[in-house]
């Protein structure tokens, strides 16, 4: 642990001639890197002509999304497919400095779901593993029990460390979210952000992680953060910036200046391509298929190089191109809307990530209930806290509210932010 540098921001006692280095887990595949801003992959083949000492410069992997809870048509059994993720880490040639999970660790955050995945993840051979949460992670207690397992001593979840002369910043965009909104850094974790990176060179290679893409991936689905200009903002001095997220379960890659965005695989499930379908969430796919779009990244570093090297890697042993499991993918999945049977009066459906209706009218003292469709969980949240929110709502689960006065009830889904709706009193 002593190349771990917590909030040492002067540079003191940091390995700067450090090599951060990653492997293929097995056969051929592709590495990313950048030449003059345009990604150019190389054969992984072509990592057999590397030296003893290159080959010892492993650095660090990503995991993401774990969702040890879900049971679904999806996957039924993701605690095997989280399992594998650790064994195709501790088939690297050598292990990696530390892993960093970007959060969704459960489904429900439950105790049991979250002591399930430390007893898989503790087998990953690894100095340490690195947490930022994830929306399904803080369902509960205003994500008390995550801060209390994952959240480095830090009260909020956020906080930094250095290794081997890179400067690693752990965010958290999935608390107090807003009606209509996206995921959310707010101004107190920004101007800690602004503190964070004041006394560092600019020549300070930045990692930043987080759950939530820090880009508009797609902001109809919810898949980006509403502040992230900010952020980024308080990085552009900096010549080496890569941003890693999970929560889409997709690989999808941009450059924006000096930062390259990259999203990373979900060990659980896969989600549709942006805008190919009528909403987010679990994607089944056919059962000999559904390795190839589950995987882990590991990340090579370069003193002296501006960017970051990825390497995305399926579960089934291939390493891809960003992006390149979806075009396969969605030839065996259906993109679509799934149907319901219709629901009696004063009955709202969650459907398909959305209310409906959208709008509901009623008379004065009718009870309104609302049924939870979907194979993910919703939260439902009174915007003006006018009626009872609901507890999480997992598949099949109600919620029920009456409403005695006239007025507009507006409501969203806190989970899942661009989801809102309103129940009309007349």
């Amino acid at each position: 642990m002593t190349d771990y540098i917590e909030h040492d921001h002067t540079g003191d006692g940091v390995d700067r001639k450090g090599f951060l280095k990653c492997m293929a887990w097995a056969g051929t595949g592709v590495v990313w890197a950048l030449v003059g801003g345009v990604p150019k992959s190389y054969a992984l083949s072509s990592l057999a002509t590397m030296t003893p000492a290159q080959k010892s410069e492993i650095f660090f992997a990503q995991i993401s999304d774990s969702h040890i809870g879900f049971s679904k048509e999806a996957n039924k059994d993701v605690t095997a497919t989280l399992q594998l993720a650790v064994d195709r880490l501790n088939a690297m040639p050598r292990r990696p400095a530390f892993v960093l999970h970007t959060g969704d660790i459960s489904q429900l955050s439950k105790a049991s779901e979250f002591d399930t995945a430390d007893q898989v993840i503790k087998g990953i051979k690894t100095d340490r593993v690195f947490y930022v949460p994830g929306e399904h992670d803080v369902l509960t207690d205003n994500g008390a029990q995550y801060l209390a397992r994952y959240g480095n001593k830090s009260a909020k979840g956020y906080y930094s460390f250095d290794h081997s002369g890179v400067h690693f910043i752990g965010l958290v965009n999935v608390m107090d979210l807003k009606a209509g909104g996206l995921g959310s850094l707010g101004a107190e974790q920004l101007d800690w952000l602004k503190r964070d990176v004041a006394g560092l060179k600019s020549s300070t290679p930045i990692v930043v992680f987080a759950h939530i893409p820090m880009w508009a991936v797609y902001p109809t689905w919810g898949w980006g953060t509403d502040d992230s200009a900010q952020a980024l903002a308080l990085l552009k001095r900096f010549g080496s910036v890569t941003v890693l997220n999970g929560h889409i379960h997709q690989t999808l890659q941009k450059v924006e200046g000096n930062v390259r965005f990259h999203t990373a695989f979900s060990t659980a499930f896969p989600q549709p391509a942006p805008g190919t379908a009528p909403s987010p969430g679990p994607m089944t796919v056919d059962a000999d298929k559904l390795k190839s779009v589950l995987g882990i990244c590991s990340v090579t570093y370069v003193p002296g190089a501006h960017t970051l090297a990825i390497v995305d890697s399926t579960l089934d042993g291939d390493a891809v191109a960003a992006g390149a499991m979806m075009a396969g993918m969605n030839h065996n999945a259906s993109a679509k809307k799934k149907t319901f049977p219709k629901l009696p009066a004063n009955n709202i459906g969650i459907d398909n990530f959305a209310f409906e209706p959208k709008a509901l009218t009623v008379t004065a003292g009718t009870t309104v209930t609302w049924v939870n469709r979907d194979d993910v969980p919703h939260l439902i949240i009174s915007t003006t806290g006018k009626f009872p929110n609901s507890k999480v709502l997992d598949t099949d689960q109600q919620h029920t509210a009456t409403f005695s006065a006239p007025g507009e009830y507006p409501y969203f889904c806190s989970i899942h932010p661009t989801m809102v709706g309103k129940i009309i009193v007349r």
